[in-house]
């Protein structure tokens, strides 16, 4: 009786451990956020979604999530492992609350812009949404992040923008105060995939690119020092701060993106370090 009750519980805790092993992983680095980037651990071999639209997944299993300013408070995500195996999880997804800032003095054609000055807009748009759509299996973004620059704090992301009293869309970055010529520094690894000297609204632009979509915009510059193509490291020269575009003064404005999803770079970084 004892060798069956034995060899009964020996069954059992290997179905456990079967069923364990055939639920697979799925972890993430931090709880749902809105404006959130976060980092995903699954089995290699394992396909995800987010509420039905397909992640990229490394082959050692990393993947990335993003959260925009007003995601909606729940979201799915599955996981479907090599055997067949699947998990869902209902994620609640946390919501903040957004400043309202106003800006005066602006050119009144930068606040509504001529005809012409669409056609230029349109063009820039274009540019800027070619150099995000790359979308490769690098994973710079695991070497982690740094402050491009040091300064005060002079715009939040989220935060909606009254331009000369008229309500405008939401700021999508982290504004940093900073004389021009400051000089800018990489916060991560990655490819430079777009410079532009003079766009409309955001002056001198650079777009590096860090693996799986995700990108870091860096607007208003005075110079750009590296070329489309580069492969850059963290703590890299590559730009000095401006006053360029739609600019009440000289700071860097520096916007994150995944996948069409505008992030908070903030959320990323600890406590600026003393200048």
């Amino acid at each position: 009786m004892t060798s069956f009750v034995s060899r009964l519980l020996t069954g059992v805790a290997g179905l456990l451990i079967a069923v364990a092993v055939q639920a697979g992983t799925l972890k993430l680095d931090r709880d749902p956020l809105q404006g959130a980037l976060i980092i995903g651990r699954t089995d290699p071999g394992a396909t995800v979604k987010l509420d039905g639209n397909p992640v990229r997944v490394s082959k050692d299993g990393v993947f990335l999530l993003g959260f925009g300013r007003d995601a909606p408070t729940q979201a799915q995500l599955d996981a479907v492992f090599s055997d067949g195996s699947r998990i869902r999880r209902d994620l609640q997804v946390a919501q903040r609350t957004y400043n309202v800032q106003r800006i005066d003095g602006l050119p009144p054609s930068k606040v509504s812009p001529s005809e012409k000055d669409m056609v230029r807009i349109r063009k820039d748009i274009a540019q800027v949404r070619k150099a995000r759509a790359r979308d490769d299996a690098r994973e710079d973004f695991l070497g982690g992040f740094a402050w491009p620059v040091k300064g005060r704090i002079s715009g939040v992301y989220g935060s909606q923008r009254i331009l000369n009293g008229e309500p405008r869309r939401p700021h999508f970055g982290v504004d940093i105060a900073a004389p021009v010529g400051t000089i800018v520094r990489a916060p991560a690894d990655g490819v430079v995939t777009l410079t532009h000297k003079d766009m409309f609204f955001s002056g001198g632009t650079l777009i590096v690119d860090h693996g799986h979509g995700l990108s870091s915009t860096f607007m208003h510059l005075n110079a750009i020092l590296v070329k489309e193509g580069r492969h850059i490291h963290q703590g890299d020269v590559i730009a000095e701060v401006g006053a360029t575009g739609r600019v009440s003064g000289p700071h860097l404005d520096w916007r994150m993106n995944l996948r069409g999803r505008r992030l908070d770079p903030q959320l990323l970084m600890g406590p600026m370090a003393p200048q």
